[in-house]
């Protein structure tokens, strides 16, 4: 989007309505209306009003509605004498006819310009602020309109101009405005049928009939409380709740959203009870994060060691010893289980129990033990937390393969000679990197055009660059069609791309195709509990189910396969489950970060160049290449770029993506940015530490703040100093 396009309009936007309001304010003070709209001069008036509306009634009544809808669109006082006016010209039933429509178009007038000229720039500004208001406008935004239209406390401009900045359709607000004001404008209407006996608009609420009109304005929000009750006594019907409850929550699944979730509850005593039917930690510990990052390590040693001679060492060899390797990825995940053992878990107050969780009720959880037996548990509420597993698809003779996932290779012994890996997301990735360093014949299949198609295209690209040249043979776009099983240690893999067929041989094939979420097992379905299309348990906003006291974390409540995203959520589940109504929060995902750990790194927060283009978001891209970098330099690590996105001509950072050496690790700062609303001058304004890779991070500010430098202001600067030099300096 062409930003000088993007400032003409708004100019033309701001004098267009600068014109309009002008024009409106002269209209306004050329028929001197603040004196005209005056309850003594409306009484002074009404016989002279009255014949002219005997006259000319067509006529009488179009100034009347035209002049209402003026003074209701620019916000001038009178409203309250223009509806006193209608009751007393046009009598009861027209009166409020043309009151009610007339100061419903106003209002619609000015929540329109409100929209027109600020709304653009202040959900902008206060984005971050805002997100809550306007999802809380998009789900209960009439309730709440009707409740401000029906209590007059509120002054009805301030609610046209406020409500025009937020995200609420234009036809919504006339329609619910159109009702909500209709009991106020009654009585004033009302009131000027009887208009000799008013002394002041004052006159017209009394203490009683403002009462009944709070009560009428309260009506709208007690009608959702009631819908509510009804709602939730429904979706609890049959099942009776616990006249006391063993605890106060109880979480299933020991993986990070769960020991998180647990955590918290001990740390602010409440009973908390948490089952794992397999292993303690979950995926991250025991098949993803842990035992992944181990054998990266190795394999970028295998690499370094290869390229010795580039740092100038002489003969280096080394052999690989796969069994060895693996039994280091051992050894480092016993070494970090201590951190989620039940031992250390029991410590800080949490019940531990090893054993299968079925949810039999909206407060009761059958837990069925290793050793056979079975107890129930009552808690006030319940979290699910049970992870996800490989997802398998459904090829041909994929199953007599003997395939491996990214749970099952790590029980591997020996090196696979020839590698198939099936899926080219982030774990494809790097596992067959890493396989490739250490000596695998590596043959990495995904059937889009691209490897980690959430990327930008250059991040593929570059992402595939690098894995070519470690050996792997990248094939995109094929499609996986069959697996033929030769014998017991040979098979083919048959992948299709433009109506061509090939064979791929390999003596191990592991399955990296996405991860579903584990959701089957736990009594979802007999409770009712929906999923979404992605297969996750569906949740609102404060990760609640169906049930407002089950709640849901983690890979198996999605929008994230992250560990990170998981203790993010875990948060909020537990702080909603122990402490609502009196506090609850929505979750926040707009600053969650990601990282594929490939060589380079991938690490990303916020919105890619690709996601600002299909949702139409405007952008200003800066960028820092690393091989400028001095450290990157030294390290013989100069691949790899940072890029920022941000609000054109603002330093406001809408995403960051680094890709290099130590990208997760770098990304921090813009994560620290984003969440904080910290710009680009604040990451230049801090010292970074010389020589570091985080300097990259300074170097794209400053980037960014050569590009928007104000170049007037530099060439006005350029004469001062020149007339500086032309004169001689004075003691």
């Amino acid at each position: 989007m062409n930003t000088t396009d993007t400032s003409k309009r708004k100019w033309h936007r701001w004098l267009a309505a600068a014109i309009v309001i002008g024009a409106l304010v002269l209209l306004y003070r050329a028929f001197d209306l603040g004196q005209v709209l005056t309850l003594a001069q409306l009484k002074a008036s009404r016989d002279d009003l009255l014949g002219l509306y005997a006259q000319e009634p067509l006529l009488t009544s179009g100034i009347y509605f035209v002049v209402y809808v003026l003074a209701a669109a620019i916000s001038i006082p009178g409203a309250v004498i223009l509806t006193l006016a209608g009751g007393a010209i046009f009598g009861f039933t027209t009166g409020l006819l043309l009151a009610s429509f007339a100061s419903s178009a106003g209002a619609l007038i000015a929540f329109l310009v409100a929209r027109y000229l600020l709304r653009d720039v202040v959900q902008t500004r206060f984005s971050r602020q805002l997100a809550p208001v306007n999802e809380g406008l998009q789900r209960d935004g009439v309730f709440y309109l009707l409740t401000l239209r029906l209590v007059p406390v509120f002054p009805y401009w301030l609610v046209n101009l406020l409500m025009g900045l937020t995200t609420m359709g234009a036809v919504r607000y006339y329609v619910v405005s159109q009702l909500g004001m209709l009991p106020a404008t009654a009585v004033f209407v009302l009131a000027g049928t009887q208009l000799a006996g008013i002394q002041s608009p004052g006159d017209v609420l009394s203490a009683g009939l403002l009462a009944s009109l709070v009560l009428l304005g309260i009506f709208p929000l007690l009608a959702k409380w009631v819908v509510t009750r009804m709602r939730l006594k429904k979706i609890y019907a049959g099942h009776q709740p616990p006249k006391s409850f063993d605890r106060n929550l109880v979480v299933i699944g020991a993986g990070a959203g769960g020991l998180v979730t647990a955590y918290i509850a001990a740390a602010v005593k409440a009973k908390v009870t948490i089952i794992e039917g397999h292993k303690m930690g979950g995926d991250c510990l025991n098949y993803g994060c842990v035992p992944s990052k181990a054998l990266i390590r190795c394999a970028k040693v295998a690499k370094e060691l290869k390229q010795a001679t580039r740092l100038g060492f002489k003969n280096v060899t080394g052999e690989i010893d796969f069994a060895a390797i693996m039994q280091r990825v051992h050894g480092v995940i016993q070494a970090i289980e201590p951190h989620d053992s039940v031992e250390r878990y029991t410590a800080l107050g949490v019940q531990v129990l090893e054993g299968h969780a079925l949810i039999t009720s909206p407060w009761h959880v059958q837990v069925t033990l290793a050793s056979g037996h079975t107890q129930t548990l009552s808690a006030r509420n319940i979290v699910i937390a049970s992870g996800a597993s490989a997802r398998i698809p459904d090829i041909a003779g994929l199953s007599e393969s003997g395939y491996l996932t990214s749970e099952t290779i790590w029980q591997i012994k020996e090196l696979p000679k020839r590698l198939v890996v099936l899926g080219g997301g982030p774990i494809g990735c790097e596992l067959a990197q890493s396989f490739a360093r250490l000596g695998s014949q590596v043959v990495q299949v995904e059937s889009h055009e691209r490897l980690l198609s959430r990327e930008d295209p250059e991040v593929s690209q570059l992402v595939r660059t690098a894995l070519t040249a470690d050996g792997v043979e990248v094939l995109t776009a094929h499609q996986a069609v069959g697996v033929l099983t030769l014998d017991d240690q040979s098979h083919e893999l048959i992948v299709r791309t433009q109506g061509q067929e090939r064979r791929l041989p390999f003596d191990q094939i592991l399955v990296a195709v996405g991860r579903e979420p584990r959701v089957k097992g736990f009594g979802l379905e007999a409770l009712g509990i929906g999923l979404t299309p992605q297969r996750t348990i569906q949740t609102n906003a404060y990760l609640q189910t169906i049930y407002p006291n089950i709640f849901a974390v983690g890979d198996v409540a999605g929008p994230f396969q992250l560990t990170h995203a998981a203790a993010h959520q875990a948060w909020y589940a537990a702080v909603n489950a122990l402490f609502a109504p009196f506090k609850r929060f929505k979750a926040d995902y707009r600053t969650i970060p990601w990282c594929t750990f490939t060589d380079p790194e991938v690490a990303r927060v916020g919105l890619s160049e690709t996601q600002a283009k299909d949702q139409g978001v405007a952008y200003t891209v800066t960028r820092y290449d690393l091989h400028e970098l001095d450290r990157a330099i030294a390290d013989d690590a100069t691949t790899g770029f940072v890029k920022v996105l941000t609000v054109p001509g603002k330093d406001k950072i809408l995403g960051a993506v680094i890709v290099g050496a130590h990208a997760g690790d770098l990304l921090a700062e813009f994560v620290l940015a984003m969440r904080f609303g910290l710009g680009l001058n604040k990451i230049l304004a801090t010292v970074h530490t010389y020589p570091t890779l985080a300097e990259a991070n300074k170097y794209t500010a400053g980037q960014w703040k050569k590009a928007h430098a104000p170049q007037t202001v530099l060439a006005w600067l350029e004469r001062f100093h020149r007339f500086r030099r032309g004169r001689p300096q004075k003691a």
